[in-house]
């Protein structure tokens, strides 16, 4: 096998894994929703695609390279789905039959057609698929905004610029139309689009979080492509595009599967917030004792008023009121160290081990010490004890 049919053949086997582990995050996510079955269908259709074409250049096998012709000329059919259920209407009869009828007989003429036509047959499928995506692009950008959400018109947006960004990749896999690219990055561009489509539900800040996360493995993995490319003293500037078109490609794939499996491991043992959502808790005491069973509570101390008579309750209570939670990697708390009310809390916390002290209540005073880890002392942990703290100030003494 020569570096190109090499590089083609990891690309495409890893877009068909990114885009398998895609199908299973979003079956998770919901299994039964109507525009989820359409999303299922389309990837199951394109990894399809990419693992049987992948499997036929890594082995040489002519008759899987024509098999696949069957996916990748249905394509545009599945994207056309697609587009009809984020629209929530239907397409215009005339494009779904070209879509239908183009998919099936350029994909059964070419699986079952003559060698000789192979060439007239990819100018054919490649149109065909550039025209697909252009028509379902236009289709998004053309609809009617004010039929649907707020929401929906984001992802929408998401979606057409996908479609926009997805056609030089397409090009790419045809040799007819890009005979002296070096690798071909339709795979690539599938999985930069489902990477999007996969961190598109979150929060604005959420978003911002992943796509910068993503950018990094980007580069990172572009970078590290690049430096294996040069340890060889006669790569040139295809063997570097190769290089860095399979680690980006890797990167990518692993980056979803270790997304899908710590999605799937936290969905298995509950969260802190999971528990207190769930738990039949009716009191402030039956809480805390749920609150007890997560490793964070387990070691946790309540303190009330009386217990405190040595630290000064009457200084305390003005400092508390205005401080739900404290850390006390955060002493002096925006005051002067010297202050009284800092100096006994300081005490306070130091004589019970205590990183973080939780306020359930400033008068009379009813407080909570925990020592959370150094490797559990991130910022998800932090906000979730400040809710936890919510929710305790609001639950009552008795039922």
């Amino acid at each position: 096998m020569t570096p190109a049919v090499i590089a083609d053949s990891i690309v495409n086997l890893c877009g068909a894994i990114g885009l398998g582990v895609a199908i299973l995050t979003l079956y998770r996510r919901d299994a039964s929703g109507p525009l989820t079955r359409r999303l299922l269908l389309t990837l199951g259709v394109i990894a399809t695609l990419f693992f049987v074409r992948g499997a036929a250049w890594w082995t040489g096998n002519a008759l899987l390279d024509r098999v696949s012709l069957i996916p990748a000329a249905l394509v545009p059919l599945g994207a056309l789905i697609v587009t009809e259920g984020v629209l929530r209407r239907h397409a215009p009869r005339l494009v779904k039959i070209a879509m239908a009828a183009g998919g099936i007989g350029l994909g059964l003429g070419g699986a079952l057609g003559p060698q000789r036509f192979a060439t007239l047959h990819a100018l054919l499928l490649s149109s065909f698929q550039l025209a697909g995506f252009a028509t379902c692009g236009w289709l998004l950008a053309a609809r009617d905004r004010s039929m649907l959400m707020a929401s929906e018109n984001r992802i929408i947006n998401r979606l057409a610029v996908g479609a926009v960004i997805m056609i030089p990749f397409i090009v790419t896999d045809f040799r007819v139309l890009a005979p002296d690219i070096p690798v071909r990055l339709g795979a690539l561009g599938a999985l930069l689009v489902v990477t999007a489509i996969l961190i598109a539900g979150g929060g604005a800040e959420t978003r911002r979080q992943a796509l910068l996360m993503t950018v990094l493995r980007l580069v990172n993995s572009a970078l590290l492509g690049a430096a294996a490319a040069g340890m060889s003293p006669d790569a040139d500037l295809a063997e570097v595009i190769r290089f860095c078109a399979i680690t980006m490609s890797g990167v990518l794939t692993i980056g979803l599967m270790v997304d899908a499996l710590r999605a799937y491991f936290e969905s298995q043992v509950p969260g802190m917030l999971d528990s207190v959502a769930a738990s039949p808790a009716r009191t402030r005491d039956q809480l805390i004792a749920e609150l007890a069973r997560h490793p964070i509570f387990e070691s946790a101390r309540r303190t009330r008023e009386p217990e405190l008579a040595t630290y000064d309750p009457a200084r305390l209570r003005d400092f508390l009121s205005t401080r739900p939670v404290l850390r006390r990697a955060d002493a002096p708390w925006g005051l002067p160290a010297s202050d009284p009310a800092v100096e006994r809390v300081a005490s306070l916390m130091k004589a019970n081990s205590a990183t973080h002290l939780i306020v359930l209540s400033h008068d009379p005073i009813d407080v909570m010490m925990l020592a959370v880890p150094v490797i559990s002392a991130d910022p998800a942990t932090e906000t979730a004890l400040a809710l936890v703290r919510q929710l305790l100030a609001l639950t009552p003494e008795v039922a």
